[in-house]
């Protein structure tokens, strides 16, 4: 019998659809239609393929409406993200379409004949894509790798499949041939692992938890298989005592509620310089307390909720009775995986409040003595991804954003990702980088050539 996945709203609990999920036998013949297209694909002319892609771009742009409505329904998204998320998923693709003219080689100076280089394509490349971000983070695998002339088969998450689906019925709609671009909803153990394991699955890029992504790079050296992954975050956000304490403040809630907290790039961690510390708690408790929680497709609502029963128990579990709650927010009651957004008071850093990545609406505030103590505390994790620096001292900016270990830095924002720019972390928040100019390095190698010119 087939197995099937029934999608719930994480907002009312009730089904949205019934998916079936694709077994491994399917995933080996994806795979293999996959790998038969790749020749196909990749001789296609470059402004042919730019094309297609602006052609899969202007669809996605004509269906955004319908794509955000889904994602508000499968992801309990707020109106707003989801929008913002469907555009970002058009954006990538008009991006990466001016990729493929834009492939280039180097000619290198040799003696005795003339050295060259080309940019080319991997071959198959599998994308595991999470439940937290599933419409822009599927774009940022598929849409580089399919400009640099790859054929991809992508597996999005079980909890949330269906604006993945759509997008593949965009794109065939668009005229990208539907054995080069395949969404195959499935389980992870059985769809991602065949993309592990598969010899003609040539890359895989995965975004997910730490853990899930160190089996992932050990399963892909048994064939030195290349991957790109994008892993946990346990970010910091630095407030200095001569910062704009009020903007400072209003900000910090949505750097870390966002998504209901759901969001790698999350600043879970505030650290505020022990002068101001009181002043920013008393600046920060009407911010937390005024975020609008509630239906997602109300579009005043700027936090919806979480995206399962378990894991919200997961996030409830992080608050014991006598848990150090400064204060929270208000959440709804009734049916959804609802959570107040909640600020707590660790003793410190090693506190699981202040260490773990717990996912959801908690944020830990801690103060610090100095600079030094800031660049300290904000590196002493496992995790590298994003941070922000409040201060008005452009000195002190460059100084701690140098310090940082963390691949993407903002000062006096919260601002991690733009699709124009590289994405990624230090340590053990991932390996490469996806968007901007460096991704397409990522779905290509570097074939060099010599030519004899004195032979």
């Amino acid at each position: 019998m087939t197995a099937k996945f029934d999608v719930i709203n994480p907002a009312t609990e009730q089904v949205v659809d019934s998916v079936r999920l694709v077994t491994a036998e399917e995933t080996d013949t994806a795979i293999a239609r996959a790998a038969k297209a790749f020749p196909a694909w990749r001789a296609v002319a470059p402004g042919d393929r730019a094309r297609l892609l602006r052609r899969f771009a202007e669809a996605v742009d004509a269906d955004l409406e319908n794509l955000a409505r889904l994602e508000v329904l499968n992801a309990g998204h707020t109106i707003g993200n989801a929008r913002w998320e469907a555009g970002n998923v058009r954006d990538v693709l008009h991006y990466y379409a001016a990729a493929p003219e834009r492939l280039f080689g180097r000619q290198i100076p040799v003696p005795g004949g003339v050295d060259l280089t080309f940019a080319e394509p991997l071959g198959v490349v599998g994308v595991i894509v999470p439940w937290n971000f599933p419409m822009p983070i599927a774009s940022w695998g598929f849409a580089p790798a399919l400009a640099a002339g790859n054929t991809v088969v992508l597996k999005p998450a079980e909890l949330t499949p269906l604006t993945a689906l759509r997008l593949a019925e965009l794109a065939h709609q668009a005229g990208i041939p539907q054995d080069v671009f395949q969404v195959l909803p499935g389980k992870g153990s059985v769809v991602g692992q065949r993309f592990v394991t598969h010899p003609l699955v040539r890359k895989v890029v995965f975004t997910g938890s730490t853990e899930v992504g160190k089996q992932i790079m050990a399963g892909c050296a048994d064939q030195v298989k290349r991957v790109t992954l994008e892993l946990g975050g346990k970010n910091a956000n630095i407030v200095f005592a001569d910062a704009d304490l009020e903007k400072a403040a209003a900000a910090a809630p949505y750097g870390v509620f966002d998504n209901a907290g759901q969001d790698c790039c999350a600043r879970s961690r505030i650290l505020v310089q022990k002068s101001v510390y009181d002043r920013f708690m008393e600046l920060l408790e009407p911010a937390v307390r005024g975020v609008v929680v509630g239906d997602p497709g109300d579009e005043k609502t700027e936090m919806g909720p979480l995206i399962s029963h378990g894991h919200r128990a997961k996030v409830r579990s992080y608050l014991p009775e006598g848990a150090p709650i400064a204060f929270q927010g208000t959440a709804p009651d009734g049916p959804g995986y609802w959570f107040p957004p909640t600020v707590v008071t660790p003793s410190g850093v090693r506190d699981p409040l202040a260490a773990d990545e717990i996912f959801g609406p908690i944020v830990a505030v801690l103060p610090f003595a100095d600079e030094a103590e800031a660049v300290t505390m904000a590196n002493d994790t496992d995790y590298g991804l994003s941070a922000s620096i409040w201060t008005r001292d452009v000195g002190r900016a460059l100084r701690v954003s140098r310090a940082v270990e963390a691949g993407n830095l903002s000062v006096n924002s919260h601002s991690s990702v733009r699709y124009w720019t590289p994405f990624g972390g230090f340590k053990q928040s991932g390996l490469g980088r996806e968007l901007g100019p460096d991704a397409l390095a990522a779905f290509t190698e570097t074939k060099n050539v010599f030519i004899d010119t004195e032979g």
